[in-house]
């Protein structure tokens, strides 16, 4: 059964409204989704953009209340209208959540804990679902349109919607909870690097820094927990690619966005429902080899693509960029490492870690921290001393506490160390001051 086939199931109100509710409003709302269902293509009105598939649905359900002659309020009628929209071509409940700029994840835990996080912080709100079954319908709606399906023989999804906002979906009886469902909104907007500055992220000191080593062709890890802005990072530092350059893009769910002149974008297919078909990023990783990239983009290394990475990094691909999910430079480094191994390629330890030295030149570190906030913690530099990796950090936030109202209070550092990458910039052409590393508080 098609998502648009089960909409008269469910009922079109978003919260607690449905107890208070005027019987004859909900009798009327029924009545004329039915009518809907019965008498249009919604088959074809879903494949219309998201703003003419909207005007449409009003155009027919104000249509069929005048062909009626029925006298309804206009507020109430404009409610109506909005709910039937909201379900039929909208997410429901979720409708208004999505709509809300500030507001960059969503969690469905169960028809009555849907949470979300705005400003870094996790807020519970009185949003709800019917049941389990409305939760699914809108499970269903994400899903249609990408031709996915999410059922007990395949009870996980990874989905997109119009916007590029990231979901994922999670069904019994991979879940206890009943139906899961989590949403990462995508900004319309890419931030930039004066954005990150304003937010206190990094200062202006260190953004010099990163426009120059993603400039001079250092390739760059950057690492980070979960929500600590690792893609947003990403993002900032792919901005300052020259024009000119080719850039590759490759990405599990595509969420990098930044104008380039010449940028090629590839995403990871999973399997189709015979099991067949899946496109992993490892297989693009090596046949973006073959397409000429002068850098390559990774919006996530998370398993055996972490070797191909890392001898594109190797080969002539300089400049190249990446995330991984840790929580310190060395412990990226560890993720990395494991990674290789898992592979299959019979490669020792010692070869492994030399691939990093040849392949790697700074890790930055995200992280989110208590009250919210996304830092940058940490930028440091890998080399190698005496046959041993050395990860030295040459800017960092020290935290000193928190004050009355959360907040957490701290200031980046520069440490004093002078990486080796600053005569790289220089030749390069790219010019930063020497001061820049002075062991102090950057203002």
């Amino acid at each position: 059964m098609q998502w648009f086939e089960k909409i008269k199931e469910y009922p079109l109100h978003s919260n607690d409204e449905w107890n208070v509710m005027d019987m004859e409003l909900e009798r009327r709302a029924k009545h004329y989704k039915n009518r809907l269902i019965k008498e249009s293509d919604l088959e074809t009105i879903t494949t219309l953009p998201p703003k003419e598939m909207r005007q449409t649905i009003e155009r027919l359900v104000y249509r069929m209340i005048e062909e009626e002659r029925a006298i309804i309020p206009r507020q109430e009628m404009e409610a109506l209208v909005k709910q039937i929209i909201n379900e039929s071509v909208g997410y429901g409940p979720l409708e208004a959540l999505l709509k809300e700029d500030s507001i960059t994840e969503i969690m469905v835990n169960g028809p009555r804990e849907i949470y979300i996080e705005q400003e870094g912080k996790l807020i519970k709100t009185d949003v709800r679902f019917k049941d389990e079954e409305h939760i699914r319908h809108i499970i269903d709606r994400i899903i249609a349109p990408i031709g996915r399906r999410i059922d007990e023989s395949s009870p996980m999804v990874d989905a997109r919607l119009h916007d590029g906002s990231r979901v994922n979906a999670v069904i019994p009886p991979i879940s206890l909870n009943g139906p899961v469902l989590s949403i990462r909104k995508f900004n319309k907007n890419p931030f930039s690097h004066n954005d990150l500055i304003n937010f206190g992220t990094f200062t202006e000191e260190i953004s010099e820094f990163l426009q120059a080593a993603v400039q001079a062709k250092c390739n760059i890890l950057v690492s980070g927990g979960t929500g600590s802005g690792k893609t947003t990072l990403l993002n900032v530092l792919s901005s300052s690619i020259p024009f000119g350059e080719r850039v590759v893009i490759i990405e599990d769910m595509a969420e990098l966005k930044f104008e380039h002149d010449n940028l090629v974008r590839m995403e990871a297919r999973p399997n189709n429902m015979e099991g067949k078909g899946e496109i992993n990023i490892r297989m693009l990783v090596r046949n973006a080899l073959r397409m000429r990239p002068d850098r390559i983009i990774v919006g996530e290394v998370r398993g055996s693509e972490a070797i191909d990475m890392l001898q594109a990094m190797n080969t002539g691909h300089e400049g190249s960029l990446t995330t991984v999910h840790a929580n310190s430079p060395k412990d990226a480094l560890g993720r990395l490492e494991a990674m290789v191994i898992m592979s299959g390629l019979s490669l020792t330890v010692d070869v492994v870690r030399q691939y990093f030295v040849g392949a790697l030149d700074l890790i930055v570190q995200s992280e989110r921290l208590p009250d919210g906030k996304r830092k940058l913690v940490s930028i440091a530099e890998i080399t190698e001393k005496n046959g041993a990796i050395e990860v030295n950090d040459i800017f960092k936030f020290e935290r000193h506490g928190i004050d009355e109202k959360g907040r957490v209070l701290g200031s980046f550092v520069s440490t004093g160390y002078v990486p080796q990458v600053y005569s790289r910039m220089k030749s390069f052409g790219v010019d930063i001051p020497a001061t820049l590393f002075k062991e102090g508080v950057l203002l």
